[in-house]
């Protein structure tokens, strides 16, 4: 059962905080903490088992999960084995949040919704393509076809699955997406507002791909990783070298498609949040407070051992984002790297997420990769209650805040944690 604190969370949340509401989910918040966790799992070779996440608040899962299984499909249905693998973690631990994986800039064809508008001409605009006039540096087709299957449409095999190895393991003959060639496509962020058929690309990339039934149109499905961007420096994120190249985009091309990219995904969020979802890239994680600065996907510990004090003064304030946004806080040491199994520093990072989380917040772990296993503590079952204001310094260097169940104290000068409970 959810508890949010009666009249005295009233209270707090009127007087203490200021929301943007843009920026926090529709949905009630917790302060419960069990409920306040996250991770993003995913086990390549079939799907990840619901009791090893038992437990886990909020559970976003990665393309890769199943990969081994949807990679030898015929075709290949990853997003419908997203959407088995979250009905299954859902039913083995009710009031479990799940997350799915969808790309903002990649169109995958090993999603369905999308391999449907690959392998129909009619769409063809909606696509990034070859430069006709170059040589490409990746190729253009599947030779393991006879004839060979080819595509106008850029497309690389940075994270593929292949036939007989890739990034996932294709079954014979070949990989099955269809009547193009297996590989990473693009969209043309710059088609947004183009209609086919009575639909834009921007109708279609929300209602069909975001919100289909293999996503946010399942009410198991509570929200989303918009992986991958779009940069003037760098073109499209995690694609081969030589794909702007490739693809003859020029520098006033790469400013419009990126500023094409973050107004398609400005209206992305605010749908998400309108239809009651949320996404990662929407989390508070430290970065900038200007629009277009989204949660890192390998996040550190907002507080660590050399900056406590000087941290804790700013994150303790009113008018930190921790109380106004919705707040993701790593385990040590964060950065996409550790061993989820043996949590270094558990007891400070625990104290310092309760010293300044708002009502909206999680603890826990970034992108770490596949077939990882997850310490999970007593400790994170425990019920401290809410809390009774917000984390003062009470000494130099030392901050405590007041729960209804616990006191949680962080004396900076020698790096120790307390949390008394007081019932």
């Amino acid at each position: 059962m959810k508890y949010y604190g009666g009249l005295l969370f009233i209270v707090v949340l009127t007087t203490l905080i200021h929301f943007t509401v843009s920026q926090i989910p529709n949905h009630p918040p917790t302060w419960q903490m069990n409920l306040s966790t996250i991770i993003m799992p995913c086990n390549e070779q079939g799907f990840t088992d619901p009791s090893s996440t038992k437990g886990w608040g909020l559970i976003d899962f990665d393309w890769s999960n199943a990969k081994q299984i949807w990679a030898k499909s015929k075709p290949m249905n990853c997003a419908e084995l997203l959407l088995q693998q979250v009905q299954m973690t859902t039913d083995a631990s009710p009031g479990t949040t799940t997350w799915v994986y969808r790309n903002s800039i990649k169109a995958l064809p090993w999603y369905t919704t999308v391999r449907e508008k690959l392998t129909n001409k009619d769409y063809s605009r909606w696509f990034l393509k070859f430069d006709p006039s170059r040589t490409p540096h990746v190729p253009k087709c599947d030779n393991n076809y006879h004839p060979p299957l080819c595509s106008e449409f850029y497309h690389d095999q940075t994270q593929t699955p292949e036939y007989p190895h890739g990034d996932g393991d294709c079954a014979a003959p070949a990989c099955d997406v269809g009547s193009i060639p297996v590989g990473e496509y693009l969209w043309d962020p710059r088609a947004w507002n183009m209609s086919i058929h009575g639909q834009t690309l921007g109708q279609w990339f929300i209602n069909d791909y975001i919100f289909d039934k293999t996503g946010g149109g399942n009410p198991k499905v509570s929200g989303f990783f918009f992986d991958d961007y779009w940069s003037v420096s760098g073109g499209p994120s995690e694609f081969e070298t030589h794909a702007v190249e490739d693809m003859g985009l020029s520098h006033k091309d790469l400013e419009e498609i990126s500023g094409a990219y973050q107004s398609n995904m400005a209206d992305v969020y605010k749908e998400v949040l309108k239809r009651g979802k949320f996404s990662w890239q929407q989390l508070w994680t430290g970065q900038g407070l200007k629009p277009g600065d989204i949660a890192s996907t390998c996040p550190r510990p907002l507080v660590t051992k050399q900056s406590c004090a000087a941290r804790l003064r700013e994150l303790c304030s009113e008018k930190s984002p921790t109380q106004s946004r919705f707040l993701m806080y790593s385990f040590y040491p964060g950065g996409c790297k550790g061993n989820p199994d043996k949590l270094e520093q558990f007891e400070q990072d625990l104290a310092n997420f309760l010293l300044i989380r708002g009502p909206y917040a999680a603890l826990g772990h970034g992108w770490l990769g596949c077939s990882l296993k997850y310490e999970r503590p007593a400790a994170l079952d425990s019920d401290f209650g809410h809390p009774e204001g917000l984390c003062h310094e009470v000494s130099n260097g030392v901050f405590r805040r007041k729960w209804t169940k616990a006191t949680v104290e962080m004396n900076c000068n020698n790096w120790k944690a307390t949390i008394t409970k007081t019932e």
